[in-house]
Formats: structure tokens, C-alpha cells, sequence
């Protein structure tokens, strides 16, 4: 039995509570988790944003150590460190064909499958996004695993399975950001923070964070901006325009999911300027262009899915930049918490406050602040 925190339906708090999982069979793996990450996703599975099978253990920005492979397991081993991938492609169908295996038709097929039980009544679990890392322990297919490359903390390198990978791939892959180019990160929390030293590592010249809580500036400073703009309403673009350098950002990048967020994230960029979503929103939320801004700004407005990224290549690219001091894991880390945690920093998300709450099993460093 291992501990988990546990969605019995949408819309109700987790509780955590014992649960069995099986020995890994054909082509499956078992991890020991060291600590995952509270994603926004996660928030949006629970309150049905997004379409989850209940009962079900949720969290998908793990990482962990191999304790036991199934038949036919060769890529990892008991005891290797590894990353989760909530989104592992199968390289076998029409988008992976063409180069796209963020976008995988066949990559979230794991959710939608049992893979544990309750204890307390043998009734069948699911696991959120696949990976179900908000447990001690998780068994999941060997393709959903990455190898952790050597000089990276295992408990800060969860934040790579999602919020630094879509982050980065956001700047590097989806808005392709140049050296000298301005930068507007729209949503200062883990996936924002990850964007603001990404555009950074990419030379952007000056990068402007916007959020509506004013304790993200302190994190969004330390991380790489340039300025800061406490987002109010309908000044917001015109202030960011300004602080980016008079026409408007050339990139900005949302992080929220929110209509009228994106709407202003376009609005912030220059003509010609490059708008990339990150964050999820709604399917009520509705953004609303006239057909005549759109010939006349010529902007660009574009969907990003986990960043664009290959997490087998990107990866270790990744973790070359930590390795060399220019990308701050630990910085990105406000709380680290417990398993019983959780309801509070998904409250924290729905209030805007707060920035990447860390669960951190046992091994790991005693929770608290920072």
C-alpha cells in the first residue's frame, strides 16, 4: 500500500488515503516518487475544466526513482532517476509522422485506463494525465519515463516534466524568440517563471512580467524581467507596450488561459508581433478579433501544447542550462508541502496567489517556505 491523494469526483477536495498498486506488467514501471510538482492542469482536471475518470490520483510533474521494471522494460532501470512525461508520444501515429509528438493522438490513452485500486474497498483508480504522481508511489508505461541527466536535484527536477519543458518550449519552439527581441510573459506562476529565464536564455533584450498579484514580482525579477506590470484592467496593454519599448512586445507569451488575458497579450504586441497560448482556459471562454485588426496588425496568435517540446530532446538541453546556472529550478519552488497540502495550494491557484507548490515525499527536504 502507498499513500495518494485521491479525486473521488469532480469538483470535491482530494483526500489522501491508502491505495494498492500492482507489480509492473509487460512494458510498465514502477516509480518511487521524491516529489511532483501542483500544475494548473491539475487544478483543472479537478474541477472538471478539463475531462478526467474519477476516482482518480492526479499530479503529473513527478519525479522518482525506478524500483522495479516489467517484462520487456529495457530503458530504465531499478534505480535509475527519472522524469515523468504525461504526454508520451507513440512515434507511430499521423502527427508524430510529421514531426509533432506534442500533439500525439494516441498520448493520453494511458488516463483513460485503470491502473490501482483503494484500499479500503478494491474499487478501481485512475491515473490523471497518465502518470499519477500525486502517490508515494506510481507505476506507469516505460514510454511516460525520462531519464534524469547526472548534477540535477531530484526532487526541483520534477518541475522539468511540465512547467519548465512547456515554458521553454514556449520561448524556443512555438514563439522561436530572437536575441534582442522583447518579451511580454502573461501569469507569473511555475510555467511563466520557467518562460521569464527562457526568454532570457534566448537574449531577449527586454522581457516584461504581468500578473495581478503583486508578490510575483520579487520571483519574476530574480528569474530574468527586465520590468514589471501589475495587470488592472484596460491599461494593461498599453503599460506593457510602453515598458517593452513603445509599438509593443515582439513576443508575448500567455500563461493564464483566460479570454480576456489573451486578448490582451495580443493587444501588447507590436504589428507583426507573435501572441503564443500556454495556458488552458475554458471552452465558454470566447476571444473576440474584428477581421479588420487582423489584416491590419498582422500579428500571429497561436496555440502551444506542452510547449512544442520532445521531451527526449529537449531535455537534456534543459538540463545543460541548470547544470550551468542560467535556469534556477529551486528558485521557481514557493512552498514545499505534503500530501494533505494540496487543497490549499489549488485554492492558492484559484485566488491568483502563489507561485510552483512542491509536494516532497519522504527523502525529500522537510516542507515549508521556499
Amino acid at each position: 500500500m502507498v499513500r495518494a491523494a485521491v479525486l473521488s469526483a469532480v469538483g470535491v477536495p482530494l483526500r489522501v488515503t491508502d491505495i494498492d498498486l500492482p507489480a509492473p506488467g509487460p512494458g510498465r514501471v514502477r516509480v518511487a516518487l521524491a516529489a511532483a510538482g501542483v500544475c494548473h492542469s491539475d487544478l483543472s482536471l479537478s474541477d472538471g475544466t478539463l475531462r478526467q475518470s474519477v476516482p482518480a490520483v492526479l499530479g503529473h510533474e513527478g519525479a522518482g526513482t525506478v524500483t522495479a521494471v516489467g517484462e520487456g522494460v529495457d530503458a530504465v532501470a531499478p534505480g535509475d532517476r527519472v522524469v515523468l512525461n504525461w504526454a508520451p508520444a507513440c512515434r507511430d501515429c499521423h502527427l508524430c509522422g510529421l514531426g509533432e509528438p506534442w500533439l500525439c493522438t494516441n498520448a493520453a490513452s494511458a488516463a483513460g485506463a485503470p491502473y490501482a485500486t483503494l484500499a479500503a474497498d478494491g474499487s478501481a483508480l485512475y491515473p490523471g494525465l497518465g502518470t499519477a504522481a500525486f502517490a508515494e508511489e506510481t507505476v506507469v508505461r516505460a514510454e511516460a519515463l525520462i531519464p534524469l541527466p547526472d548534477g540535477i536535484p531530484l526532487a526541483e527536477s520534477a518541475l522539468l516534466g511540465c512547467a519548465v519543458l512547456t515554458g521553454y518550449g514556449a520561448v524556443h519552439h512555438s514563439a522561436r524568440v530572437r536575441a534582442g527581441e522583447s518579451v511580454a510573459v502573461y501569469g507569473v506562476g511555475g510555467v511563466g517563471l520557467a518562460a521569464v529565464q527562457s526568454a532570457r536564455i534566448a537574449g531577449a533584450e527586454a522581457i516584461v512580467a504581468v500578473d495581478a498579484s503583486p508578490e510575483k514580482e520579487e520571483p519574476a525579477r530574480a528569474a530574468g524581467a527586465t520590468d514589471f506590470v501589475l495587470a488592472d484592467g484596460d491599461t494593461t496593454a498599453k503599460r506593457v507596450r510602453a515598458a517593452a519599448g513603445g509599438p509593443g512586445a515582439d513576443v508575448a507569451i500567455e500563461c493564464v488561459g483566460r479570454a480576456e488575458t489573451i486578448r490582451t497579450a495580443w493587444s501588447s504586441t507590436r504589428r507583426g508581433g507573435r501572441t503564443t497560448v500556454v495556458g488552458i482556459g475554458g471552452k465558454s471562454e470566447q476571444v473576440v478579433f474584428s477581421a479588420l485588426e487582423l489584416f491590419h496588425f498582422g500579428r500571429t496568435l497561436s496555440g502551444c501544447v506542452y510547449g512544442n517540446s520532445d521531451p527526449a530532446r529537449d531535455l537534456p538541453i534543459i538540463a545543460h542550462h541548470v547544470r550551468e546556472g542560467r535556469l534556477d529550478l529551486s528558485g521557481m519552488v514557493t512552498d514545499r508541502i505534503g500530501l494533505g497540502d494540496i487543497p490549499e495550494a489549488f485554492a492558492a491557484m484559484r485566488q491568483g496567489r502563489g507561485g510552483r507548490s512542491l509536494v516532497v515525499f519522504p527523502g525529500g527536504r522537510p516542507v515549508g517556505k521556499g
